[in-house]
């Protein structure tokens, strides 16, 4: 769900990490301590592994020890920001055969756009060539849903600006809810530019208030922990 499944899409970035979404149950998170525990993954940060600290929108971190995982970070999450329930994620996921890995399953492409609409600006780029990848891999006849999934998201304002030449009927019916598609029927690339600037800080202002308890959630833990240690030490 991270920067490895931005790769897969052909949105190339750099990762050594893994991020994972996973079912919150105890049965399945059973199956995966002990894949962990073949990795040698320790816990990075609070909070720990559990099923309730996963449904309340928390991420659990591991680094890997294992022979040839060296280093590797995994971030696991269930609950994602902007995201609808893990199982209908899983109803719409993308699998991939890779050779020398078999069968991975990836976040739907339109999941993980909204997945990398995060406060952090390092995240926009990786949003705007996601889409752009799919745009250049375009059919001749792209489906209605296709069209309508770019001009949903599209962050270049070139590519908005083309599609609302091509299909301006669909193009007005999304411009209500999207002041950049509306930017975009008028031509006009630097209000189009702006109005993208401000649909990124609009979403980063509410992942910021959404963290925001979940913060600091954890920095209570992380006190709880020193003072548990401490006693522990003494």
């Amino acid at each position: 769900m991270g920067g490895q499944a931005c790769i897969l899409y052909g949105a190339a970035e750099f990762s050594r990490d893994v991020d994972l979404a996973v079912l919150a149950d105890e049965r399945n998170l059973t199956r995966l301590r002990a894949a962990l525990q073949q990795l040698r993954a320790t816990p990075v940060f609070v909070p720990p592994l559990s099923a309730e600290v996963l449904r309340r929108g928390h991420a659990c971190h591991f680094r890997c020890a294992a022979r040839g995982t060296e280093g590797l970070r995994i971030d696991i999450m269930s609950s994602l920001h902007g995201c609808e329930p893990f199982d209908r994620l899983w109803t719409r996921r993308r699998t991939l055969q890779l050779m020398g890995a078999g069968r991975v399953h990836v976040l739907a492409l339109a999941d993980l756009v909204r997945a990398k609409k995060t406060q952090r600006d390092k995240d926009w780029p990786m949003v705007r060539r996601l889409i752009e990848a799919d745009y250049d891999r375009r059919p001749p006849n792209p489906a209605r849903s296709q069209v309508a999934f770019w001009l949903r998201e599209a962050r270049t304002p070139a590519i908005l600006v083309a599609l609302c030449r091509r299909y301006p009927r669909m193009a007005q019916r999304l411009a209500a809810g999207r002041p950049a598609v509306r930017a975009a029927l008028r031509g006009n690339g630097e209000r189009t530019e702006r109005a993208l600037r401000a649909e990124q800080d609009s979403v980063a202002a509410s992942d910021r208030e959404y963290w925001g308890p979940l913060r600091a959630e954890l920095a209570r833990w992380r006190r709880n922990r020193e003072r548990t240690d401490g006693r522990s030490t003494t």
